[in-house]
């Protein structure tokens, strides 16, 4: 398929400046696969579709607060500094977009907090705006965590245009959120509150929690027309043991096996046994799922609406049925659905 079938015109007030005012009352799509029937309900509603032995596969990566403002030394020019990953604990290194980028050169020194109390140099330049940073700092790795969480900013996606409230530390994080390294919101699974969860557990659903810690690749653009010739950024993926027999458990038993998010249908699908079971997995993926493709371990997932030409939409395309999903984007445009992280959802069964 061709990355032009996948443009749509998004009008720029569907997409959510803000959270739902309680977690599990977004409004929930309904899109069956088998029948094409399309309905509209609210997030919590959830509750009426799982069943004793059902599964839910959910991401328990944890979002870092990975935006920093500092000042370039001499100049005191205002700099961002969005973290994406940790390269080495002892010596402080760390992967980093900077904007503005062309300023910022190797040797140069960074400042962050009202009185300089973080301190950076550049080390190396990886691409146009990346760069190697090593911190500065003299104190335990607890004080220099401490540091970068007083310091830093929810990383809110640059769509949603404004500042980072006290509000978003919470609700740009999932109930299931415990293993920090994710530089953006698993946001499907923003929608479970406490209580629809235990609900979910009471009905005897089972939760497999596994973990990716998502980049910043899945707001890259796609730039080429052959699908084929797109290269995602890599992903780390853990899935332990324990994840596997929940998840193969239900599949065993033909019960709902539900991928909650594009992160975990990414995560599963790059774990796919020869006798098509989900097995360990502890390393990087940078697998790209588009139409045609055939899904190994989820019957269902739960997803929220995606931005056209993305490798989200493509995902789930190959996963409901190309003209289906198109069908239901434009029902959720016409009933004005919200869109992208702190948007609706959408359940395909």
């Amino acid at each position: 398929m061709k990355l032009s079938q996948f443009s749509f015109h998004l009008p720029k007030e569907l997409i959510a400046e803000h959270p739902a005012k309680n977690r599990d009352e977004s409004r929930l799509m309904i899109v069956d696969r088998k029948s094409g029937k399309i309905e509209h309900k609210l997030f919590k509603d959830i509750l009426g579709y799982f069943n004793d032995g059902d599964c839910m596969i959910v991401n328990d990566t944890k979002v870092f607060p990975a935006r920093l403002y500092g000042n370039k030394e001499k100049t005191g020019a205002k700099i961002e500094v969005f973290l994406l990953r940790e390269l080495n604990r002892e010596s402080r290194l760390w992967d980093v977009l900077v904007d503005p980028a062309r300023k910022i050169r190797i040797g140069n020194k960074l400042y962050f907090g009202e009185d300089d109390s973080l301190v950076a140099e550049v080390i190396d330049n990886t691409t146009s705006r990346g760069r190697t940073l090593r911190f500065l700092f003299d104190g335990s790795y607890e004080e220099f965590k401490s540091t970068i969480e007083a310091l830093g900013e929810t990383p809110l996606p640059k769509y949603i245009k404004r500042a980072p409230v006290p509000e978003d530390e919470e609700r740009y994080q999932t109930i299931f959120a415990s293993k920090e390294g994710a530089v953006a919101a698993p946001t499907a699974a923003l929608h479970f509150s406490k209580e629809l969860h235990k609900r979910l557990e009471l009905k005897g659903v089972n939760f497999a929690p596994i973990t990716l810690h998502v980049g910043l690749g899945s707001f890259r653009p796609v730039e080429v027309e052959d699908l084929t010739k797109h290269k995602m950024d890599s992903e780390q993926v853990i899935i332990t043991d324990q994840a596997c027999n929940i998840v193969n458990t239900a599949k065993e038993n033909k019960k709902k096996v539900c991928a909650v998010g594009t992160t975990v249908m990414r995560a599963i699908e790059s774990s796919v046994s020869t006798s098509n079971t989900l097995k360990p997995y502890d390393q990087w993926t940078n697998k790209f799922i588009f139409p045609p493709y055939d899904f190994s371990i989820a019957n269902c997932m739960i997803t929220n609406f995606h931005m056209p030409e993305s490798t989200l939409l493509m995902m789930v395309s190959a996963f409901t049925d190309y003209d289906l999903l198109m069908e239901a984007y434009k029902q959720a445009v016409k009933e004005k659905y919200r869109f992208l992280s702190y948007g609706d959802a959408m359940l395909i069964l």
